[in-house]
């Protein structure tokens, strides 16, 4: 497997070792129970699976080596490189600066480029339209890349069900950077469509029957379509690809739900629904599958709450908390500094999109029991920060076996 320089900052001795043992004693990773930090009075269960992935630690190697090879050289990134504040904090403090916002919002005018400057793509990936602007005023975009190959290979199958005249719908927020750049490669090729979940799936299903008009269609889905989309026609073959970073359950839910509208559909042409319908299952991100599956089973423990520790704006972060909401109470805090005492926290709150206060957060039940995990983007000091910070609540939760 690929190894990665990644800052020594960003590693933990304790989660390194747990992970390693770990991934010895499963290599198969069948085994998605929790790992037991036996503290006495503080037990904390750790999720199978957390922080980086693949594709974050590859974005993070060349990000930080462009840096060290470039000195005195204007260094761009065309947004966050990953949803996490402590790593783009220290990728600006290294002179890195940001020319978009996640939203896409111009904080440096690309006009204001020079040739000799560089431009890394973040691990979301960007769009055709970015890339050949950026690549019109000289610049090699191609050298300083660190797209995640999980959404290559995503733009990759697109493009393939493009050239078979499949129609191919995204399953990812709209508004999402890698959303809109799969969006970008997915409609150079044909038509596409990007709808945020299964409400929105069982809408285009009344499309797909021809149970609602094309002006309904254009209204509802609005943004969201490529120009010249006719859904009257490209809803007759279609194919889902997902933002690799929603829940992979969602993403099958919404294909298999599709697929039915297909079938039925097709049953009354007498036509085959495979000829209408694209196998996109390989799509699905390896790393967002084994996260949200070691959340399920981390979720069998009883414990007091859960814990996700990650970006606000990490949309495969937000997904496990989501996960763990639907069993327990859950606070989602960025770092260490948001567990303010034993008797206050300030978690972000999915619902409103803020961050609030709450006190009592913890329990004098002994043992306490927490579920933590993290996303994809979270260093894992950060998680291990957070868990001495707890530890260091509990009278008598010195030291820890595991």
């Amino acid at each position: 497997m690929k190894t990665f320089q990644v800052p020594s900052s960003y590693h933990s001795t304790l989660i390194s070792a747990v992970k390693n043992k770990r991934r010895t004693e499963d290599k198969m990773k069948k085994d998605f129970t929790p790992t037991l930090l036996d503290f006495g009075p503080l037990h904390i269960y750790l999720a199978r699976h957390f922080g980086f992935c693949y594709g974050v630690e590859n974005a993070i190697d060349i990000a930080f080596r462009i840096i060290e090879e470039n000195p005195g050289k204007n260094i761009f990134l065309l947004s966050e490189m990953i949803h996490n504040p402590q790593v783009n904090k220290d990728l600006k403090n290294r002179g890195v600066r940001f020319l978009q916002d996640t939203q896409g919002k111009q904080l440096i005018p690309f006009d204001s480029l020079q040739s000799t400057d560089i431009v890394i793509t973040p691990a979301f990936g960007t769009s055709l339209e970015i890339d050949t602007l950026l690549k019109s005023r000289g610049i090699h975009t191609e050298n300083y890349n660190t797209t995640c190959p999980f959404v290559e290979k995503v733009w990759n199958r697109s493009g393939q069900m493009a050239e078979k005249k499949f129609t191919v719908i995204i399953h990812g927020k709209p508004g999402h950077e890698e959303t809109r750049a799969t969006f970008s490669h997915a409609s150079s090729g044909g038509p596409a469509l990007v709808i945020r979940d299964m409400e929105e799936a069982k809408l285009l299903s009344q499309f797909i029957r021809k149970e609602k008009s094309s002006e309904e269609f254009f209204e509802l889905f609005k943004g969201r379509y490529n120009n010249g989309f006719d859904p009257t026609k490209d809803l007759e073959r279609i194919g889902v690809v997902n933002q690799t970073t929603m829940l992979a359950s969602e993403t099958q839910q919404i294909a298999d739900f599709l697929k039915h509208a297909i079938r039925e559909e097709s049953e009354t042409k007498n036509e085959n629904t495979n000829d209408r319908f694209a196998d996109t299952r390989d799509t699905l991100c390896y790393a967002t599958n084994d996260n949200q599956s070691a959340v399920t089973g981390m979720l069998s423990t009883p414990a007091d709450f859960a814990m996700v520790v990650g970006g606000y704006n990490s949309s495969n972060t937000s997904h496990l908390v989501e996960l763990c909401e639907l069993t327990l109470p859950t606070y989602f805090v960025e770092g260490p500094d948001k567990l303010i005492s034993k008797e206050e926290i300030l978690h972000f709150d999915l619902h409103t999109h803020e961050e609030k206060l709450k006190t009592g957060w913890l329990s004098d039940n002994i043992p306490l029991r927490i579920l933590i995990t993290s996303g994809a983007s979270c260093p894992d000091a950060i998680v291990e920060s957070v868990i001495n910070k707890i530890s260091g609540f509990i009278n008598g939760a010195d030291s820890v076996v595991w």
